[in-house]
């Protein structure tokens, strides 16, 4: 089983892709608590709202919601609290790097489950101006009349 990966997507970040324009992608595990994975694996997350930060050369997640577990009693954490993210050195020099150019932040694209072990992909973004956003409707809705007329015509 060396060549299989199996991932189980629990959150995904749609307003993301339409808020920014994402460069880079990364992989970092999340260090969480017993009822937090709990709550992960019951697809019980939202990261809507979140944004993550490197401070003192360590990654964190702020606004990343995780549900409380239900029997999950006095164990249950924050659903809000800061929660760390693993990633190498190097990788947090590069993005500390990028990161200081103007108009780039670090935004999680989706959390999911990979070989049994919480990741979130981490996207290196820049930020859309409205009229980008509005040449990106007008393309999805292009597409979308190109694929309808299409369909019209095999019928």
């Amino acid at each position: 089983m060396a060549g299989k990966e199996t991932l189980k997507l629990v959150a995904n970040n749609k307003k993301a892709f339409h808020d920014y324009f994402i460069d880079e992608t990364y992989e970092a595990g999340i260090a969480l608590h017993g009822t937090e994975v709990k709550s992960l694996r019951m697809g019980k997350c939202s990261i809507k709202e979140s944004f993550i930060r490197i401070e003192n050369g360590e990654v964190f997640v702020y606004g990343m919601h995780i549900s409380p577990y239900e029997k999950g009693n006095i164990f249950n954490k924050d659903p809000l609290r800061v929660k760390k993210l693993l990633m190498h050195k190097a990788e947090i020099n590069k993005l500390t790097g990028k990161i200081k150019e103007k108009g780039y932040t670090l935004v999680p694209l989706q959390v999911y489950f990979k070989q049994g072990k919480a990741k979130v992909e981490v996207g290196l973004a820049r930020g859309k101006k409205l009229y980008d956003k509005r040449e990106d409707i007008a393309k999805k809705d292009q597409r979308r009349e190109m694929e309808r007329d299409f369909k019209v015509k095999n019928i």
